[in-house]
C-alpha cells in the first residue's frame, strides 16, 4: 500500500494521544475529510455548521488537513478535486476510478520485459502496477514517488532508483530542478506515465513542475506509454506537454467512447483498451 493509499484515519491522525478531546478532534478531521472528499468542494461555512464548530476551529482543522495533503483551502472553500490549476490531493485522486485504473494497470504491466529498465511517475494510476511486477523481474525500476519506493523495494531482484529533488506533501513525490537533473541523466526502455487531462489530442496537467518532470522522464526513455482512464478525456487542465501521436502506447478502458478511440487510431497512435473488471470478477484487460 503506497502512502496515497492509506485509510484517511490514519493520515489525520498519525500517533496523537488518546485522550477524550484530542479523539474528538482526530473523529472530527477524519470526518471533515472523507465529506469533502465525497463532495470534492465545500465551503468553509458549511463545514462549520455540519460538524457544530466555529469558523477558527474549521480553519485550524483545515489547515493540519492541507498541511498533509488531503485537501487544499481556497477564499472560503475547501476542496479535493482538481481544477485547471491544481492538481487533488493523492489520497482524493487514488479513490477516483480505482477499478479502471486497476484494469489499465495490469494491462500496461504485460507491456514489460524482464532486464528492462524503466520509468514509473508518481500517478494513481501506475501505481497500480506494483502488483504485476515481481512476475517481470530482473527489472530496474526508477521513480521519483515515495510510496512506490516503499512499495518496489519488498520485491526481490529488482533494481530500485528514487529520484531525488523538492518534496511535495500532496503527491508524496520529488519534483522540480533537481529531480529532472537526475532524470536527464538517465536512460530507460519504457517510461509508464499518467496525466490529469487530454484536449485537443495533448496531454495537460495541472502543476508545471509535476508537468515538467514527467516531460524529462518522457524524453528519457526509448519507449513511451500513457495510461488514461476515461474520464481523463471529459477534463481540462492548463499547462500543455504532448500530443497523443508521440506516444508509442496509450492504454485506456472500455468507458472511453469509441468515437475517440476510432480518432486516436486513425491518428496512426497504437490504442490498447482495458476491460473494467465487474462485481462477477470478469476478466480485467485485454
Amino acid at each position: 500500500m503506497t502512502d496515497s493509499q492509506e485509510p484517511i484515519e490514519s493520515l489525520v491522525s498519525g500517533d496523537l494521544p488518546s485522550d477524550s478531546r484530542q479523539a474528538r478532534q482526530i473523529a472530527r478531521r477524519q470526518m471533515m475529510a472523507e465529506a469533502v472528499m465525497a463532495e470534492g468542494t465545500m465551503r468553509i461555512e458549511d463545514l462549520t455548521e455540519r460538524f457544530g464548530i466555529s469558523l477558527m476551529t474549521a480553519h485550524r482543522d483545515l489547515d493540519e488537513l492541507a498541511s498533509r495533503g488531503l485537501l487544499r483551502k481556497s477564499r472560503g472553500v475547501v476542496s479535493a478535486a482538481p481544477t485547471r490549476v491544481v492538481e487533488a490531493s493523492g489520497v482524493y485522486r487514488d479513490t477516483r476510478q480505482a477499478a479502471e485504473k486497476a484494469a489499465i494497470a495490469a494491462l500496461a504491466a504485460r507491456i514489460i520485459e524482464p532486464g528492462q529498465a524503466v520509468f514509473f511517475d508518481d500517478s494513481t494510476t501506475v501505481a497500480r502496477m506494483v502488483p504485476h511486477l515481481a512476475d517481470k523481474v530482473p527489472l530496474t525500476a526508477i521513480t521519483n514517488s515515495v510510496g512506490l519506493v516503499n512499495e518496489l523495494v519488498e520485491i526481490l531482484d529488482l533494481t530500485l532508483l528514487g529520484l531525488g529533488g523538492q518534496y511535495h506533501n500532496w503527491c508524496n513525490a520529488f519534483m522540480g530542478p533537481a529531480t529532472i537533473a537526475e532524470i536527464r541523466r538517465l536512460r530507460a526502455d519504457l517510461v509508464f506515465l499518467s496525466m490529469s487531462a487530454i484536449i485537443d489530442g495533448m496531454v495537460f496537467h495541472q502543476s508545471p513542475d509535476m508537468l515538467e518532470t514527467k516531460r524529462a522522464m518522457f524524453n528519457s526513455a526509448a519507449r513511451r506509454v500513457l495510461l488514461a482512464d476515461h474520464t481523463k478525456f471529459e477534463r481540462r487542465a492548463l499547462y500543455a506537454m504532448e500530443p497523443l501521436e508521440r506516444f508509442d502506447i496509450i492504454i485506456v478502458d472500455d468507458g472511453t467512447p469509441p468515437s475517440l478511440i476510432e480518432r486516436m487510431k486513425k491518428q496512426g497512435i497504437e490504442v490498447r483498451m482495458a476491460k473494467v473488471e465487474l462485481a462477477g470478477g470478469q476478466k480485467v484487460s485485454g
